[in-house]
């Protein structure tokens, strides 16, 4: 079995990269010193997180000279999100930290005065057509196709201007800023998408790099005119918890309630859905964007290391190659030996095992409101702090569970309120959203306006917004909550709660401007797809990422 080098300097997920190349039928042996580099014939450079962080922990443990050493001397080097930003001289994220300026370019951060940032989600890397470049796919690279990236800083894309220095060019576009998406001269290709993460379109680039072929034939199903720019986000949410047989089991709550009705056979018993691995695959068959799974399981007495949800994780992350988030339990804890653990440790197990996100609930509130009580300074110790400074913003959710309170007057408040269509059960027609914890049992005196800032202002680089109102009632999201959060911050968020047809999913899009939306019960109950969902929203005119078969790799 052919052998393939990897460079693991603790860059997030690297399990999922890993998977994806012994799925080709590769081997993987991992760079421990400097010294394996230069016995390495193919070497990948994966990382994510702070360019600063990472380049500064190449150059501490010597590997920016040995990958220098292995692209000179001609051996294939493919560079993953911050491992294509090394290539460049620097970035805007850390002016006094130098790439290897291998080319002489610099990365800026996008502008976020009319668009969300970190960019997170599915985009073109559209070769950009040259004497040099002509209808062959460059690496597998598909006009037609979309990618995953996940990042705040990117290298402006000049026309010509890298061509000239021999290199082939692909590109995105994010609002009305075009960049680099992957370039590659001779034996060095490099990505700010993650391959691992883009589903058959990636694991093809993938293939292509590790058997060498730079140039093959388009695919008789490439477009000739592809739709540039982010598509809108369709994921997948599985709830997880033990039965009532100790079994982990997908379920699904009625505002949060997961135990069957009075007046079923059932009654009374968590509601059983189906199997986590094998609910989670059938998602990434029908084209899911990502799969977040959420424990809603207390593990007491289990040691870390041995906890179900990482077995999940570890099994999902074998066969689907989309973005996996994981909710629940990443907060600091005591171990089943006594041992005290911190939530950036407990984060770096789940990263470990295949997430690429953890999602953050109760303790983001409790954070939130000691930012204020202390005025609005930051601790630097929180949970969202501490994993978003050593993984980057991307890889922190917060997860927000708000609640309407209905008020007769703006003045009957101090919160931020909303005059609101619907009115409330005494005729009210102004309601605020009051965040809960503890899975929705517990209310606080914080409103969803103040958690979302004070989150941002942390380092989170998404939101979650659930809305208890709406959990499971299949009647559609709460437009007005997803439309006020959208409104007061400048990252990403998911809309989450209530939806039950795919016209649900087209409706939060078309009237809130939200990145994502996510679905559950109307998925895990067989009454539509995710290829339902996206064929409606492609008949809607919305942007989405069309299901590749998998049978081309």
């Amino acid at each position: 079995m052919p052998v393939v080098h990897l460079l693991d300097y603790v860059a997030g997920n690297v399990r999922s990269l890993a998977n994806a190349v012994e799925k080709l039928g590769y081997r993987i042996e991992w760079i421990k010193t400097p010294a394996d580099i230069e016995k390495a014939q193919s070497l990948i450079l994966p990382g994510v997180g702070h360019f600063g962080h990472c380049l500064s922990q190449f150059t501490e443990g010597g590997y920016l000279e040995p990958i220098r050493k292995h692209i000179q001397a001609g051996k294939p080097f493919l560079g993953i999100c911050v491992g294509l930003q090394a290539l460049f001289e620097g970035s805007e994220e850390s002016p006094d930290v130098p790439g290897l300026s291998l080319i002489p370019e610099k990365l800026i951060r996008f502008d976020d005065c009319s668009k969300s940032v970190p960019h997170i989600g599915w985009n073109s890397a559209k070769v950009a057509r040259t004497a040099h470049a002509d209808d062959r796919s460059f690496y597998g690279l598909q006009d037609g196709s979309k990618y995953y990236y996940v990042h705040s800083y990117a290298v402006p894309y000049g026309v010509g201007i890298l061509e000239a220095a021999g290199w082939t060019v692909a590109t995105a576009k994010y609002g009305d800023e075009e960049f680099v998406g992957a370039i590659g001269r001779r034996n060095v290709l490099a990505t700010q998408f993650h391959p691992e993460k883009s589903g058959a379109a990636g694991l093809r680039l993938l293939k292509a790099f590790l058997e060498g072929h730079e140039w093959g034939s388009p695919s008789p199903n490439m477009q000739t005119k592809p739709d540039q720019g982010l598509t809108r986000r369709v994921i997948a949410c599985l709830d997880v918890r033990t039965n009532d047989h100790g079994d982990l089991v997908v379920t699904k709550g009625d505002q949060y309630d997961v135990r069957e009705k009075a007046g079923t056979a059932a009654a009374g018993l968590v509601r059983n859905l189906g199997k986590p691995v094998d609910m989670a695959r059938k998602y990434y068959d029908q084209g899911a964007d990502e799969i977040t799974f959420l424990n809603i399981t207390s593990f007491r007495n289990c040691p870390l290391a041995d906890l179900p949800m990482l077995e999940i994780l570890r099994k999902t992350a074998e066969s689907v190659f989309v973005p996996l988030t994981i909710g629940g339990g990443i907060r600091a804890t005591v171990d089943a030996d006594g041992s005290e653990v911190s939530a950036l440790e407990v984060a770096t197990i789940y990263f470990k095992s295949g997430a690429d996100k953890v999602s953050i609930g109760s303790d983001a509130v409790v954070a939130a409101l000691e930012y204020y009580d202390n005025g609005k300074r930051l601790s630097g110790q929180t949970a969202i702090e501490l994993i978003s400074a050593a993984y980057g913003k991307q890889a922190v959710v917060v997860s927000v569970d708000p609640k309407r309170v209905y008020v007769r007057s703006v003045g009957d408040t101090a919160h931020a309120t909303i005059r609101t269509s619907y009115r409330g059960p005494a005729g009210e027609d102004y309601c605020w959203y009051q965040c809960t914890v503890r899975g929705g049992r517990e209310s606080t005196d914080m409103d969803v306006q103040q958690l979302v800032q004070a989150v941002e202002a942390m380092g989170a680089g998404e939101i979650l917004l659930n809305c208890i109102d709406k959990d499971g009632s299949n009647t559609g999201f709460d437009i007005e909550l997803v439309r006020e959060v959208k409104s007061c911050v400048k990252i990403p968020v998911i809309a989450s709660s209530g939806a039950g047809t795919p016209a649900h999913f087209a409706e939060v899009f078309q009237y809130t401007g939200t990145d994502a939306a996510l679905g559950a019960g109307m998925f895990h109950r067989g009454e539509y797809t995710v290829k339902d969902v996206k064929d409606h929203l492609m008949d809607q005119g919305l942007l989405v990422r069309r299901l590749e078969e998998t049978s081309v790799i």
